[in-house]
């Protein structure tokens, strides 16, 4: 049962004694910091608080939260916070991940998550590089980039985490960036709310080996025109001029101004992250710049059953059921005797 913390909390109460230790500059402290200011306002007390990991930099997550924490193999993180999930539904399980991680070793583990369902949050730190062992292609890296295992620029095709969460089968995906922390603790305390898995895929710095990958969307000079933040119910605007829109036209997205060729408020798209028809967020997932806003915000967050919520249902039923009611009961339901 989900109860309300017993004391008021604050981002501190979730700093730890550990040295954090990323390289200066990483994007991965500004997420830290999302996360304490977010964990505050989630309503639960600390020890009812788990952040499980796998491994690479964003896996060092459980030592630098004051909560209970786990930090697991390679890419098998969701297994792990499945089990902790199901063996206390009370919990708020938090799984800490890279785009190498999840999506390379942990790549089956990553979408059986998503396709059950279970009332997990993923955090997806993408930095398109393998951080921690120095500077190798990723699942996500883009095709030609240079790097220690493609000197000659990869020829490997890159992932879209969102689109892959997507075929999964995900009821919550959302997308932000580590250098806009105050909108990432809105959406990571929606993504508490959602029962089931919630993904957030955060687009986020490695300044070592990566750095400035996401310039053409973060750059100051360009982001009004290459991000669009969307917020169910309201029309997908954008721009410096806050004068851009998408359309839908012959079932493909299309950038328009408003004020030009006839084009008004009303012809923009409205964005519906509840719909469960996923073909308009499909859409969204794809887009790419520079041809094109990234889609930012809550994409998707549709009502399903969660698998948790299933195997609870299930014993509930089965207890009603049950000849015996405890071990001791059946243990000595037959031919019993004792050994003196």
């Amino acid at each position: 049962m989900n109860h309300l913390a017993e004391e008021i909390l604050t981002a501190k109460d979730f700093v730890t004694d550990q040295d954090v230790r990323w390289c200066p500059g990483c994007g991965d402290y500004a997420i830290l910091k999302a996360v304490q200011n977010t964990l505050p306002q989630i309503g639960k007390n600390k020890e009812d608080i788990v952040f499980v990991s796998g491994i690479g930099c964003s896996s060092r997550f459980p030592y630098y939260i004051e909560t209970y924490g786990f930090h697991t193999i390679h890419g098998r993180a969701p297994a792990i916070a499945t089990g902790v999930k199901l063996a206390n539904p009370n919990l708020s399980v938090w799984q800490v991940t890279g785009d190498g991680d999840a999506l390379a070793i942990g790549g089956n583990h990553y979408i059986h998550a998503l396709r059950r369902n279970i009332d997990i949050n993923i955090l997806l730190f993408n930095n398109e590089i393998y951080g921690l062992t120095k500077g190798q292609f990723s699942p996500t890296s883009q095709t030609g980039i240079v790097t220690k295992s493609s000197p000659q620029g990869t020829t490997d095709r890159a992932f879209n985490p969102g689109k892959l969460a997507l075929g999964a089968g995900a009821t919550f995906f959302a997308r932000v960036i580590d250098i806009d922390p105050k909108r990432m603790t809105e959406v990571l305390i929606e993504a508490e709310k959602h029962k089931g898995t919630s993904l957030v895929e955060i687009l986020q710095n490695c300044v070592i080996f990566n750095d400035k990958v996401f310039d053409p969307v973060t750059n100051k000079d360009v982001k009004l025109d290459a991000q669009l933040w969307l917020e169910h119910g309201k029309p997908m605007i954008f721009g410096k001029e806050n004068n851009k829109g998408l359309v839908l036209k012959n079932l493909e997205l299309e950038v328009v101004t408003i004020g030009e060729n006839g084009i008004t408020e009303a012809d923009i798209l409205i964005h519906d992250a509840y719909s469960v028809n996923d073909t308009l967020h499909n859409l969204l997932v794809n887009m790419s710049a520079p041809h094109f806003p990234v889609a930012f915000g809550v994409i998707r967050n549709v009502t399903s059953s969660s698998f948790d919520e299933g195997v609870y249902h299930q014993l509930a039923n089965e207890k009603q059921k049950a000849k015996y009611s405890s071990v001791n009961e059946l243990i000595n339901s037959g031919v019993t005797w004792e050994i003196v």
